[in-house]
């Protein structure tokens, strides 16, 4: 048979042109069958409707391009797939480039590191072992995102551990879907949403709500301030109401005003110190005690479902202090137990892969009956805990000895909680005819229970949404001020946590869905692997040679049987 002849000329020439046009749709039509269990190649339906909605191209440029380890380079090459599918359900306004951090800026001497660096990107210091000797390499896990002369930064690596590990990598990939998407949604939104700080009653204003004004309100939400004695009512424009770290009472008609916002369909975020313990105190005395502040507050937050106790959390997994050893200038950094460290149970997308959040002089939280109100554990203790009735003296001297540990007995002490339903009304059969013909006259008619769902976060901690200062300059919340430029340095998810949490009660476009992806990461055994390592190499390299060699036999078997040969 000759193989070359011109009716199989013809096939060969079909054969060639099906390859070369297979490959020309294969390059251009970018599809694939996502068959993981936990779907994650399949963009999520309001991450579409986002993509949809674009009127205008986006840039997107990723700095994590160079010679990097190889579970960097897996989340390189995990956003630029991500990316690539985007730019398809976008009818391709979705462009992306990978830049190296240490390259050049367009027309400017500065590198894009530095312009990362203003922006609050924190890069990623690892040890690189080369032939001269151990040597820093600086990574810059971020991305910009631009839209109609806008721009946002997103943190690519959502590590919460001082080692970076496979599993945070795998969660960080997991999150890239989240984080592109909710930077475009939030740059193309034309009105951002309004918010209320309260300040009436003797909430921070300083430098110590620097990151959470600057860094997360105002660079989110069109934010204002309140002083709830002095407005008639709360108004329903705003989406928000964030109450933190009262130190003066409420009065009954500010709870009022409270009451009857929630009741309209506003959401609060409550950060509550119902103790008054402080470390100025502490560090003038070495010893503080620790009272009620007597907030009123007990009554309105039980309505709604939720008590906060008059106690303390303490905790073996916990953030350090540096405590004088010799009782003047020699200091050691130890375990603070009134520094707890919170573990997110990963129940709700707020707390999806989230790290440790970390608290000071926290209260517990218990939840009571609310009918109709759905309770949700937001942050918890670890397994070591325990809680001390107030008054309590708080004493430095206390960390000159071991904790006993037998007395941490208890575990997950709920300190903050997520309250989701029709509340109702703690004033319900309380308020005379003129104060609701007040109420009316205002266009807000008193109600007794909400019409539609809502809901409200309770946190048993105002600490956590508070940043400290170093030589002058602020840093960001979940920082410790007092472990900076020490071994012990490290920024836990309390900015995260806030952000999260602000986002669940106002965003609308719906995002928890790509939120709560979570990748299973699926680690082989290390102990099969070294007893069964021999055995799958021969398998591997014998198997093919064998096939390939019983085809060929086969073959020519056959064509000696059907040609005579």
């Amino acid at each position: 048979m000759n193989f070359f002849s011109s009716k199989n000329k013809g096939w060969l020439l079909v054969v060639i042109v099906a390859i070369i046009v297979v490959n020309f749709f294969a390059s251009v039509i970018h599809k694939r069958i996502d068959l993981t269990n936990e779907k994650r190649f399949t963009i999520s339906f309001p991450v579409k409707k986002i993509l949809h909605n674009l009127d205008d191209e986006v840039t997107i440029d990723i700095f994590l391009k160079g010679e990097l380890p190889a579970g960097f380079k897996n989340l390189s090459n995990a956003a630029e797939e991500l990316l690539q599918e985007f730019k398809e359900d976008a009818n391709g306004k979705i462009n992306y480039k990978l830049i190296s951090p240490d390259d050049a800026m367009p027309g400017t001497t500065r590198t894009y590191a530095d312009t990362l660096s203003s922006l609050g990107a924190v890069p990623i210091n690892l040890k690189v072992q080369l032939k001269a000797g151990e040597q820093s390499q600086y990574i810059y896990p971020a991305a910009l995102v631009y839209y109609k002369n806008k721009m946002l930064p997103v943190n690519l690596y959502s590590g919460t551990e001082t080692v970076i590990t496979p599993g945070e990598l795998n969660t960080s990939e997991a999150l890239l879907e989240y984080k592109f998407a909710n930077a475009i949604d939030k740059l193309m939104e034309n009105h951002k949403p309004m918010v209320a700080y309260s300040v009436g009653n003797g909430e921070p204003t300083g430098d110590n709500v620097y990151d959470l004004v600057e860094n997360v309100l105002r660079k989110n939400y069109n934010l204002f301030t309140i002083n709830i004695a002095k407005e008639p009512v709360i108004p329903d424009t705003f989406k928000l109401l964030i109450i933190v770290k009262p130190t003066v009472s409420f009065m009954e008609d500010e709870k009022l005003k409270i009451d009857q916002y929630v009741m309209h369909g506003g959401k609060v975020i409550w950060f509550i110190d119902k103790l008054n313990a402080e470390m100025d105190s502490l560090q003038i005395k070495n010893q503080v005690i620790a009272y009620d502040r007597n907030l009123n507050l007990e009554d309105l937050l039980f309505k709604y479902g939720v008590r906060i106790n008059p106690d303390l959390i303490m905790d073996l997994q916990s953030d350090f202090l540096p405590f004088s050893v010799n009782g003047k200038d020699q200091f050691d950094f130890l375990h603070w137990n009134y520094f707890p460290l919170f573990e997110s149970k990963q129940n709700n997308v707020i707390n999806k892969n989230i790290g440790l959040v970390a608290g000071r002089f926290v209260n517990s939280i218990d939840t009571v009956n609310a009918p109709a109100i759905k309770k949700t554990i937001l942050l918890s203790s670890s397994a070591n805990s325990r809680t001390i009735e107030t008054p309590a003296l708080i004493s430095g001297e206390e960390n000159r000895n071991a904790p006993e540990d037998d007395a941490f007995k208890k575990s997950n002490i709920p300190a903050a909680v997520l309250l989701e339903g029709k509340f109702s009304s703690l004033y319900k059969n309380r308020v005379g005819v003129t104060v609701m013909d007040s109420f009316a006259q205002m266009g807000t008619p008193f109600l007794t229970q909400c019409i539609n769902d809502n809901k409200m976060i309770v946190v048993a901690d105002g600490d956590i949404v508070l940043n400290g200062t170093y030589k002058g300059e602020n840093l960001p919340m979940g920082v410790n001020s007092y472990t900076v430029e020490t071994q012990y340095q490290y920024q836990f998810a309390n900015k995260e946590f806030v952000q999260n949490c602000l986002e669940y009660l106002i965003n609308t476009a719906n995002l928890s869905e790509a939120r709560a992806k979570d990748y299973t990461l699926r680690l082989l055994d290390a102990k099969k692997v070294a007893a069964q390592k021999t055995k799958w190499q021969i398998i591997n390299l014998a198997i093919p040679v064998l096939l390939i060699i019983i085809f060929g036999i086969i073959y020519q078997w056959w064509r000696r049987k059907k040609y005579g040969l």
